[in-house]
């Protein structure tokens, strides 16, 4: 393996797929490993598993990382830490070491690995979370950035100082981007490519779409619920708008008085949401079930009619094509990373506005249910954790070629 100099702003290495073809083929995991000469692989990323608001990129890591591991990759994750927990694990075959706060996890990070403190790498993986540990200034060697979707509409909703978000904003918008000219980069979405290209001013050449997976355990149940239910799954913040699916499910009760909601996740906004609730009159019709266990969130799937997101911002709906792989279609809003999980008109339906949300429950749940169903099954038969872990190797591989 050739190590390159220390890159430049602006300049690094680079996914070049008719370049890499002769010298890594089209092949599995295992080969696609050892020929490329990387062993150990560190990984920067803001949050862990383990962490109480961990999501879909946290569960996208891991899943592609177990992998690595498997094919013999020795994979150490730097986090931030976890209250009341370790400060490090071993999981499914890879480390965690979990240091410092939800801020001094970037520059503390850092340095950890310009003193070696993890140990050597032959590459580095930054996950990109809104804020950058911005590598390509002081990283040497094959490094890729995993990035799930721009965050332009979440700042002021996630940081309540207008000051401090706006810095953040300007952070990830202005001063980071340019320095990762050259730097592959690995999204989830066609739809999350141009919102990072329109957003960001990432050259598209650099934006690489990896499609998530589908874990093995989501598939259809024995039965549905009687009465229809609306599930939305997810944390209990701002940016997922759980109150625009209370409201929708109050006005759809108007005209299908047995639609009920089932919420399920935790999260700050939970006692203002309740509050709505009770001001909307759902009363009984509306359920918060908190953080549940994996299988208890496949019988929620199974028995759902159909999942439901408002999210304003997602790389990927992840919730939605778990669903879709129970036969469980989902009507979302219509943002970027909604429009390659649900395939419109066919394994769900999309929204323009809020006010279109009430609409779409009611087709939903009634004479198209069957059809959306079916091809929500179909459309999640696309996704596979060891295709998703094989392509995102790939790029960091062809990084060590060039």
């Amino acid at each position: 393996m050739r190590t390159p100099g220390a890159p430049s702003p602006g300049t690094g290495p680079r996914y070049d797929p008719e370049r890499m073809s002769p010298e890594l083929p089209e092949g599995d995991l295992d080969h696609l490993v050892a020929r490329s000469g990387i062993r150990r692989v560190h990984v920067l990323a803001w949050r862990d598993l383990d962490d109480g608001e961990a999501g879909g990129s946290e569960l996208h890591l891991h899943e592609v990382c177990r992998r690595w591991a498997d094919a013999g990759l020795d994979v150490r994750i730097r986090t931030s830490a976890v209250p009341g927990s370790p400060d490090s694990v071993e999981r499914d075959g890879y480390r965690v070491i979990r240091r410092a706060g939800r801020y001094q996890v970037f520059p503390r990070a850092v340095l950890a690995e310009l003193l070696r403190r993890q140990g050597p790498r032959d590459a580095l993986v930054e996950v990109w979370n809104g804020v950058p540990f911005l590598s390509p200034l002081w990283a040497r060697g094959p490094r890729m950035v995993v990035q799930h979707h721009d965050h332009a509409a979440m700042w002021p909703l996630v940081i309540s100082s207008p000051l401090l978000a706006r810095m953040g904003s300007a952070v990830e918008h202005r001063l980071a981007p340019p320095r990762y000219r050259g730097t592959p980069i690995v999204t989830l979405s066609e739809s999350s490519k141009a919102e990072l290209v329109a957003g960001l001013g990432h050259d598209p050449a650099d934006v690489h779409v990896v499609p998530p997976g589908i874990h093995e355990r989501f598939r259809p149940g024995a039965r549905r619920d009687d009465d229809p239910v609306v599930l939305s799954v997810g944390r209990l913040t701002p940016s997922k708008r759980i109150d625009v699916l209370l409201r929708a499910v109050a006005a759809a009760r108007t005209e299908r008085p047995e639609l009920r909601l089932e919420v399920v996740g935790d999260g700050p906004e939970e006692p203002a949401l309740r509050r709505l609730a009770n001001d909307l009159d759902l009363g009984g019709a509306v359920a918060f079930r908190g953080r549940i266990s994996d299988d208890d969130l496949v019988a929620a799937y199974q028995r759902a009619r159909v999942v439901a997101s408002a999210s304003i911002s997602e790389g990927w709906g992840m919730t939605l094509t778990e669903a879709a792989a129970c036969g469980t279609p989902a009507v979302a809003t219509d943002i970027g990373g909604h429009r390659d999980a649900v395939e419109d008109g066919r394994s769900g339906l999309l929204a323009a506005s809020d006010d279109q949300v009430r609409g779409l429950l009611l087709e939903a749940t009634g004479p198209r249910w069957d059809g959306l169903s079916a091809g929500a099954l179909a459309h999640a038969a696309r996704f596979d954790w060891d295709r998703t872990a094989t392509e995102a190797f790939r790029v960091l591989a062809a990084t060590a070629q060039s």
